[in-house]
């Protein structure tokens, strides 16, 4: 299938994975961008030379298109844009930040830039900016978050009918199904983030990934919501107690390596959406990728049959 999306990508399929500190590095992003969509390289890590590395090694792994997020919360190095452009990267998303901060300086440099967007105000902010695109990510989305979250079902179609640039949409993605809904909205792409978490390809620890396969849609918890910034994470001993705290601070992450590669669940936050309560099993991100454009299209044709 053909978007402006996968016009502007140069993929096959308009799925993206999300851009999640650690995680998103070469081997879950090169798994991403061989199995048609857009994998994309993390540099909220902040660990840089780990990053370049990644790169390396993805160019290894795929001779397929893939990006690089930069996360301006998390922006250590004054100079991430000159860092970008070096690798050679051709699309970048940019997030948690005013997009007039980089997207003129990526933009003299060539690249495609999307920006990742929680309400109305901040999608024609960016596209005043110059951005090619935006990533509209409602509030059920797992992550870092506007603490005034507004669901995809209402974000997306109001994003929409208010700008002409295409529209990657995220939070709820998991299947084809989803991703069909996101399209009827008026999105030409979608963005899956607790999926690919969840994928074998994922380097998470295993205890993650069942914690992710066993949850409720009533699962996550939501911080910091009346602070900055808000987030959502899976639920456990931890977050359930931070949830009542008036302010959630970044040292919280501070074992998230215990977490993440070591598989405690308590040692940190493991950020997720709350469609983690559809997903009931872990599979390669092919598979993932494959059954994903085969319902997307069965429930296209449904649709279409109805309004025949």
């Amino acid at each position: 299938m053909r978007t402006r999306v996968t016009d502007l990508l140069g993929i096959e399929h308009p799925i993206v994975q999300a851009p999640m500190g650690w995680i998103a590095r070469a081997q879950l992003a090169s798994a991403v961008s061989n199995a048609g969509g857009l994998g994309i390289i993390e540099t909220s890590s902040g660990e840089l030379d780990a990053v370049r590395a990644e790169i390396v090694k993805m160019r290894d792994l795929t001779d397929k298109p893939f990006g690089v997020n930069i996360a301006q919360l998390f922006v250590r190095d004054p100079k991430i844009v000159d860092f970008v452009v070096d690798q050679g990267v051709k699309f970048v998303t940019t997030s948690a930040g005013d997009p007039t901060k980089y997207t003129a300086q990526l933009k003299e440099a060539g690249l495609t830039v999307f920006h990742v967007v929680p309400t109305l105000r901040a999608a024609l902010k960016a596209v005043d900016a110059g951005v090619d695109g935006l990533v509209v990510e409602g509030g059920e989305g797992g992550g870092f978050k506007n603490p005034r979250d507004v669901a995809t079902m209402v974000l997306l179609p109001l994003v929409c009918s208010k700008v002409d640039v295409p529209v990657i949409s995220a939070g709820g993605i998991c299947d084809g199904r989803s991703m069909a809904a996101a399209f009827a909205l008026g999105a030409e792409g979608v963005q899956m983030g607790s999926r690919m978490v969840s994928a074998a390809e994922s380097p998470v620890h295993q205890n993650w990934k069942e914690a992710i396969v066993s949850a409720a849609e009533t699962d996550t918890v939501f911080l910091n919501r009346f602070s900055r910034p808000g987030l959502r994470a899976l639920r456990t001993e931890r977050s359930e107690r931070l949830e009542h705290e008036d302010h959630v601070a970044m040292d919280q992450f501070g074992t998230a390596m215990d977490l993440y590669f070591g598989g405690d669940m308590e040692a940190s936050l493991a950020l997720g959406g709350q469609v983690i309560g559809r997903i009931d099993e872990v599979k390669p991100v092919a598979q993932i990728i494959a059954e994903t454009m085969e319902e997307f299209a069965a429930v296209a044709k449904s649709m279409a049959d109805l309004a025949g």
